[in-house]
């Protein structure tokens, strides 16, 4: 193996270190996002929850009365 093949290797490692590295950051990222998602989709699930029962209480007062 000569010095340009191993230059070429060298280059390519570090290529795909750089890669690595940005794929780890995007990982992290996308990882905070996903947290981020879960927790808002709780909340509306617990919004919605509660906005169904209160229709239902509605609907039953009106059956009451009618």
């Amino acid at each position: 193996m000569d010095n340009s093949e191993i230059s070429q290797l060298e280059g390519r490692v570090e290529q795909l270190l750089e890669r690595f590295h940005q794929l780890q950051q995007e990982n992290r990222t996308l990882k905070v996002k996903q947290d981020e998602l879960i927790a808002d989709r709780a909340r509306l699930l617990e919004k919605n929850k509660l906005a169904s029962e209160k229709i239902e209480s509605i609907v039953t007062r009106l059956k009451s009365m009618g």
